[in-house]
Parts: structure tokens; sequence; C-alpha cells
């Protein structure tokens, strides 16, 4: 029988705490799943190890009674001893004992790989037959019809999309399906696509498909709950005397008035010009547009001599 190292199939480290684990656990999941890897036999068998890995890390006495086999297994080891000459039955559980096996069952499995166990040898010798098995439940059993598997995967959307709503046409494992997102999403939002994950078993209904959000950034704008933000150039012309500038917005753009002695830095409210409210798209929030002063261009030698004459003058206004 072959020795596993199964923090080194997680990749995590012996004193890896009971989160870390879970969290590698569902990653590696997500990432060798069956039902992303259609025919992959490699993503396959290490589906299958991870989650045996997870299986016997997950519970707290499994793991306990696997970290005194796995010390004492490389003890062995660094002595020179062989692998078959190892006293396994030190460690072999007890007749009729069953492994505790949560999150995913042998029944679970069935959906996926058939009736063969996904459990090597190892680990059922170790703790014990898993819940279901020939071995340890000695007698046929009626599957109920199970629901597919849901699958979850990440979707990039730019601004613009998350503000308006858009289709996608996604690559879910070895199929493509037609993705509508509505408008107002935001990074870590979560679109549920009905009937779309996995195949259910004994007719049962498909699972979904669960598309987690991640915003691009935008070089114009900043997003802050239903808020942008946005920065506007100013010449001191009009920053002085006032006027009109040119505003971007994610729809079209707007003219802004800007009061005589506007100061940089200075923020105007453009109402309705940010995202749409979640759950409520007719709701939108406000567009803040910061001003930010700048030099105008090719400015000609009399307006330098008019602006240094001004400059000269104010200054001997200034007290003394």
């Amino acid at each position: 029988m072959d020795f596993k190292d199964y923090y080194e199939i997680l990749g995590v480290s012996p004193d890896a705490d009971e989160k870390t684990i879970k969290q590698t656990y569902r990653k590696l999941a997500r990432q060798y799943h069956p039902d992303l890897n259609p025919g992959d036999k490699e993503a396959e068998e290490k589906f299958k190890s991870i989650n045996e890995a997870y299986q016997a890390l997950s519970n707290a006495e499994q793991r306990k009674k696997y970290d005194e086999l796995r010390a004492q297994y490389q003890r062995w080891q660094q002595t020179g001893g062989q692998t078959r000459d190892f006293n396994w039955q030190n460690w072999t559980a007890q007749p009729g004992q069953q492994a505790d096996v949560r999150y995913a069952t042998a029944e679970d499995f069935e959906d996926i790989f058939g009736e063969a166990s996904p459990f090597s040898d190892f680990f059922t010798s170790i703790f014990g037959q898993t819940p279901g098995s020939a071995a340890g439940g000695g007698r046929a059993r009626t599957r109920a019809p199970r629901k597919g598997q849901d699958v979850e995967a990440e979707i990039a959307l730019s601004l613009e999309e998350a503000a308006r709503g858009t289709t996608r046409t996604l690559q879910i494992g070895d199929r493509r399906i037609e993705a509508h997102i509505p408008a107002g999403v935001r990074t870590g939002s979560r679109v549920r696509l009905a009937g779309q994950g996995g195949p259910g078993g004994g007719g049962a209904p498909a699972g979904d498909v669960y598309l987690v959000v991640r915003l691009l950034p935008h070089p114009d704008f900043e997003l802050e709950g239903e808020a942008l933000h946005t920065r506007v150039p100013v010449d001191i012309y009009t920053a002085v005397a006032g006027g009109e500038v040119r505003v971007n917005t994610l729809d079209r753009p707007v003219m802004l008035k800007i009061p005589a002695m506007t100061q940089s830095g200075q923020s105007f409210r453009i109402r309705g010009k940010g995202i749409p409210k979640k759950g409520d798209p007719k709701i939108r929030g406000d567009l803040y547009a910061r001003v930010i002063l700048v030099l105008p261009e090719n400015m000609t030698e009399e307006e330098l001599s008019t602006l240094r004459a001004l400059a000269e003058k104010r200054k001997s206004r200034q007290p003394t």
C-alpha cells in the first residue's frame, strides 16, 4: 500500500489551520472539477486526490491519526525503511469502522464517477469504509435523484458594462452559454444562471452557474458605492471668470457650469450619472467632477504680458 501525503496533495503546510485547508480545497476543486474538464482523466484523478486529502484533514480525529501515522512513516523512511516493510497493521481501521466523510460523500461522487469508490485503498484502510460503499454497507441502495453540480466562474466587466448590463457568451466546460448580466453589478456580485451547471442525476434538474463579477479599472472614473468620481481639467480663465466645461460620463458628455472663482480640488455633483442601484436599475447614483486647474495651451505673448502686468499690479496691492 502506498503512503499518501495529503498536505503535499493540497499544497499546504502540515501546520495549516482549518480555514486555510478549506479555502485551498475549494479553489482546487473548482479548478479540477470534471464538469469543467470533460474527458480529462488527469483532472479527474487530481479531483479525486484533493477530495480525499480534504476528507482526511477536515475531520479533527482523522487528521490527528493521520499526523501521527505521517510522523512515524517519515521516521521509518529516514532510517532507510521500505514502504513494503512498514507496519501498517498498527494504523488499520477496525472492522466495520466507517470514515467520516463530509461535503462530498461517496454518493455524490457516483454522479460523477459511477459506482466505483473515489477513495484509495490507503484512505479506506486507515479510516474505514466510506458511507455507501459495497464493503461498508453490504447492500445495494436506491439512488434518489440528485441536482447537478453548481459551477462558479469569474467574469471581468468594464464599468460601462456594469452600468448598462450586458450579454456575454461564455465557455463553461464543453458548453457555450449566453450569460445575461443585469445593470448595477459590482465587484463581488454573484450572477446566477439557473440550470446551466452540471447535469442532474436520476432525472433531477441541472445545477446552476454562479458568475462572480470583477470590475476592471477605468482610466477616467472611480467607483464608490453608486457614485462615480472623475477629474475635469479647467483652465485658469474659466476658473476665475466662470464658464462651462465638457465632462465625460458613462453615457455621453455633458456641459458643467463653473462659477467664478472656482478653486482647484472643488467638486461638483452631476445627478443621475453614476451607477444604477443594485436591484433597481432605474435609480442611479451621482457623478462627482473634481476640478483640476490647468494652464491654457498656446498662450500668446500678448496674453502672457497681460498676465504679468496683472500679477505685478496685484503684488503692489499686497501689504508690505
